[in-house]
């Protein structure tokens, strides 16, 4: 029957195994120098260096582009021959400033025919609810308060159309302005004018 032997440490300096792989070796490979090798990189290090300071010599020595700056074109601005200055004529007599004649004054004691810009309108034919009193000449405008029916309005601007109507522009008592619909005014004398008693 086979004995077990337990292998040797090749660790182990009193081992066989050390002295044959330091007798394989020899001395001789171990301080061996890869000079061919070394002697590449360096013949690759200088060609390098030689090609980059050629490369770097073509750039940097290389003459600047030609660039042709055209002339500029001189423009000289003359009066037209022939043309002699002449004395102005004087005038006979200075002509008088037109006098400022302030517009008259709308007579509001009275209704006008139609709703007209600068006299009163009352809300009528809406059946006791009122008129709609909008931002702006539109249905799409906002409501800004219902004015009820029979309440008399300062026309201040229009007529504009929008919605399918004609909007004025009109100012109630408390100075509120807005927009309503003529389909719903009607001409009127001022309030507490002599025509109204």
């Amino acid at each position: 029957m086979a004995r077990y032997q337990r292998p040797t440490d090749p660790r182990d300096p009193r081992t066989e195994y050390q002295d044959t792989r330091k007798a394989a070796i020899g001395k001789d490979e171990r301080q061996k120098v890869p000079w061919l090798w070394f002697g590449l990189g360096v013949l690759a290090t200088v060609v390098g260096i030689v090609i980059a300071a050629i490369l770097l010599g073509v750039f940097l020595i290389r003459q600047p582009l030609a660039v042709s700056v055209p002339t500029p074109t001189i423009i000289r601005l003359t009066a037209p021959a022939g043309l002699n200055p002449t004395a102005t004529a004087l005038l006979a007599s200075a002509t008088p400033l037109p006098t400022f004649t302030p517009p008259a004054t709308p007579d509001l004691s009275t209704a006008p025919e139609a709703i007209t810009v600068g006299y009163y309108a009352e809300v009528t034919n809406t059946e006791d609810i009122g008129v709609s009193l909008r931002g702006g000449p539109s249905t799409d405008n906002i409501r800004l308060s219902l004015v009820p029916e029979g309440e008399g309005l300062l026309v201040i601007g229009g007529p504009e159309e929008g919605s399918g109507f004609i909007w004025w522009q009109v100012r109630l008592e408390d100075g509120t302005e807005g927009w309503v619909a003529g389909d719903f005014l009607v001409p009127i004398a001022a309030p507490g004018s002599n025509a109204e008693q």
